[in-house]
C-alpha cells in the first residue's frame, strides 16, 4: 500500500471508530508519547538498559506502527500529503547529500 492509501485508511478508521481527530496539539503530545515508547523499546533491545516486566509485552513493530498512526493523523488533519512530502524530501536530501556521506571518514569501514 502507498503512503497516500495508508493516510486514507487512517482517515476512514478515525471517521468510523474514532469519532473525530483529536486536535493538533493533542496529537503532537500523543506523537511525542509514542516516540518515547519506541525509544524505550529500542534502548532495552539494542542499548544497555534491561527490560522491565511492563516492557516485555511491547514490540518494536507495534511501537513503530503507533508512531506512524499518529503521524498520519497529523498529516491528515493538516492537509499534508506525506507521499508527496517524502518524495520532495528525498529529492532534497539527494541533491544536498549526493557525496557528503561517501566523503565522511566517520562512516568508512574500520579496519581491524
Amino acid at each position: 500500500m502507498t503512503i497516500r492509501e495508508t493516510q486514507q485508511m487512517v482517515d476512514q478508521w478515525i471517521k468510523k471508530y474514532g469519532v473525530r481527530y483529536f486536535n493538533e496539539l493533542t496529537n503532537m503530545a500523543l506523537l511525542t508519547e509514542e516516540v518515547g515508547e519506541l525509544a524505550r523499546i529500542i534502548a532495552r533491545t539494542y542499548g544497555e538498559q534491561s527490560f522491565k516486566e511492563s516492557d516485555r509485552k511491547k514490540s518494536l513493530k507495534e511501537e513503530m506502527a503507533d508512531v506512524l498512526f499518529v503521524l498520519l493523523c497529523i498529516a491528515n488533519q493538516t492537509g499534508t500529503d506525506l507521499e508527496e512530502a517524502m518524495r520532495e524530501n528525498l529529492e532534497k536530501k539527494t541533491a544536498r547529500d549526493a557525496t557528503r556521506h561517501h566523503n565522511n571518514n566517520k562512516l568508512k569501514p574500520r579496519s581491524s
